[in-house]
């Protein structure tokens, strides 16, 4: 399947052309029907002599209906660019050749309608033609003569169309979905139906969809369900790139739909307010208006300008939207029916520009990235990115590239992870000589001090710093863990309590020790100590004192006492309580009531 759309000044003969070739009244409208003028996109289709199916996108000629127009043309990759024998070139024709540069687009075939009113001109207007398309991709399009009335060269017409489809390359059906949509309806029995050309992906009945809108103001991207599919007017169990796709939508009214709206494999885009874009029509951007209208796929939303040279610009957007490298976008002054120009996305998350001399540093990297896009560059400047967000902004990251280190899903550039490592052995080296009790950091002092974009990313950086998390720090495993200049009082404590297990020490020994909350939490942290009650108590006993207890509890008649249990373990009530708390959570111990507990057997 391809998509074809229609380019011309109007009057010149595109919808007659089109239904010579389908048999379809391309005009849907009561008013267009009457007035004989296009003012929306119509919709025809046909088979070709070879078999092959073709679809067409007849758009509007006359200049007030240049924003419709460039909502058909925008996503077809195909056109017929159409000029009458007996007018020749005209004024919408320069309008619709800037588009279809601007679009990029380097397929179509230049037909001369109105072959029977002035036979004598169709060479002299082909070749017309070919010099006002010289700087596009049509220059040398095929081109021919025909009459939709007679049906004069409509035949070879058909022929140079499957010469020119045979030739043309489609998307994989196994990219995303992006499907710009140009009209959305309610058919009763069916509910709503949205069409647009199918560029990329597959559609299938009962894929789910996210539905993005590009107008302003409105609400976040909503999951759709897709009901039925229809191609060419029949149903399909699947529709395929590059073809006109109607899609039967469950569960969402026509009425919150419109035109320049865009489905979307979920999750699969990087939606963006602002690209850094470079000038395809050879225009100085330095010219174009601060504000202009910016068109894409069927969409036309309105975008400030900042010049970044007389090649590259920046445009924010009013709303968000689904862009990728490498993508084409019109350019309207607001409030003109003129095209003013074509630019290619460069980068759709570009770096801000806050500091003094931004701008300048900016239009110099621009100069010197490519209009494909190139993974490792970006990876380079930002240090580290997910491979799922390169994808979704449009670059290609499969393969090896010379200094990035793929890891869990990340691209990481080798020097980005050497100097990360290094700052990471360095602060952990400097917090063990400083606090010898904790010698080390936690995953969030590394993250913040590293200025990490995810802590997805400190396992790697660990490794590469030859260091280890322990016991919720990370840490230098080549440092003895100790306690420093608490090791002694600490000693003299367990030498105390092995004596005497259930006399926690007051806290005035504690200080003739000189050991604080913090000693006592190292030491407890290495297994030297157990603090029982609240950490603010300071209540600290050896670690066997629980299992110690338990012997000396369970020869007591079941159930016992707080006080037969102080009795029995020579303490005082500050020590047993919390003690027997203790006891209740290892599940030793079962409080019964208020006064009384019991050994779990």
């Amino acid at each position: 399947m391809h998509v074809i759309a229609t380019a011309g000044h109007v009057d010149h003969g595109k919808s007659t052309l089109i239904r010579a070739l389908t048999g379809i009244e391309t005009d849907r409208w009561e008013e267009e029907q009457r007035r004989g003028l296009t003012i929306d996109l119509g919709f025809a289709w046909c088979t070709l002599p070879s078999g092959r199916g073709v679809s067409f996108v007849d758009v509007p000629g006359h200049e007030r209906f240049i924003g419709n127009m460039l909502a058909g043309l925008g996503p077809v990759p195909i056109v017929l660019f159409v000029v009458a024998a007996d007018e020749g070139w005209s004024a919408q024709s320069s309008d619709h050749r800037d588009a279809v540069k601007a679009l990029g687009i380097s397929h179509g075939i230049i037909v001369v309608t109105r072959a029977d009113r002035a036979p004598e001109r169709v060479t002299t207007v082909i070749a017309e033609a070919r010099r006002e398309l010289a700087d596009t991709g049509l220059a040398d399009a095929p081109a021919c003569g025909v009459s939709g009335i007679t049906g004069e060269g409509i035949d070879e017409l058909r022929h140079e169309l499957d010469e020119l489809v045979a030739t043309v390359g489609t998307p994989s059906p196994h990219d995303n979905v992006r499907l710009w949509i140009d009209r959305s309806f309610t058919i009763d029995g069916a509910g709503t139906v949205v069409t647009g050309t199918l560029g990329s992906g597959s559609v299938r009945a009962g894929d789910e969809l996210e539905l993005v809108s590009t107008r302003h103001g409105e609400s976040e991207p909503r999951e759709v369900s897709v009901r039925g599919v229809q191609s060419r007017g029949a149903s399909e169990e699947v529709v395929e790139p590059v073809s006109r796709a109607a899609l039967n939508l469950r569960n969402i009214p026509a009425s919150e739909i419109h035109r320049g709206d865009v489905l979307l494999t979920p999750g699969a885009f990087h939606l963006t307010r602002v690209v850094d874009v470079r000038s395809v029509s050879g225009d100085s951007l330095d010219d174009v208006p601060r504000e202009t209208t910016i068109h894409v796929g069927s969409a036309a939303v309105t975008a400030r300008v900042r010049p970044l040279g007389a090649e590259h610009a920046r445009l924010t957007f009013d709303v968000p939207l689904p862009l990728v490298i490498g993508d084409r976008l019109v350019m309207r002054g607001t409030g003109e029916r003129a095209v003013l120009g074509g630019v290619r996305v460069l980068d759709v998350d570009p770096p801000e520009l806050r500091r003094r001399g931004a701008g300048n540093a900016r239009e110099s990297e621009l100069e010197h990235m490519s209009e494909h896009g190139d993974a490792r560059r970006e990876i380079e400047r930002r240090g580290a990115m997910r491979s799922s967000d390169l994808r979704k902004m449009g670059f290609e990251v499969e393969g090896e590239r010379e200094g990035i280190v793929s890891d869990g899903g990340w691209l990481v550039s080798a020097a980005f992870l050497e100097h990360r490592a290094k700052a990471l052995a360095e602060r952990v080296d400097a917090a063990a000589k400083a606090n010898p009790l904790r010698p080390g950091l936690s995953r969030k002092e590394v993250s913040e001090a590293l200025a990490l974009p995810a802590l997805e990313l400190l396992p790697m950086i660990v490794r590469q710093a030859a260091c280890v998390e322990r016991d919720g720090l990370i840490v230098d495993p080549s440092v003895q863990v100790g306690l420093g200049e608490a090791e002694a009082s600490v000693a003299a404590l367990e030498a105390k309590l092995k004596n005497d297990p259930f006399n926690a020490p007051e806290l005035g020994e504690l200080a003739a020790l000189g050991l604080s909350a913090k000693e006592l939490a190292a030491a407890a942290k290495q297994g030297r100590l157990l603090r029982i009650g609240q950490p603010s108590d300071n209540l600290v006993l050896l670690p066997t004192a629980p299992a110690l207890a338990m012997r000396e509890l369970a020869a007591l008649p079941q159930p016992f006492t707080t006080s037969e249990a102080r009795r029995a373990l020579g303490t005082t009530r500050r020590t047993v309580i919390p003690l027997l708390e203790h006891l209740d959570k290892k599940g030793w111990t079962r409080r019964i009531d208020a006064g009384h507990r019991e050994i779990v057997r």
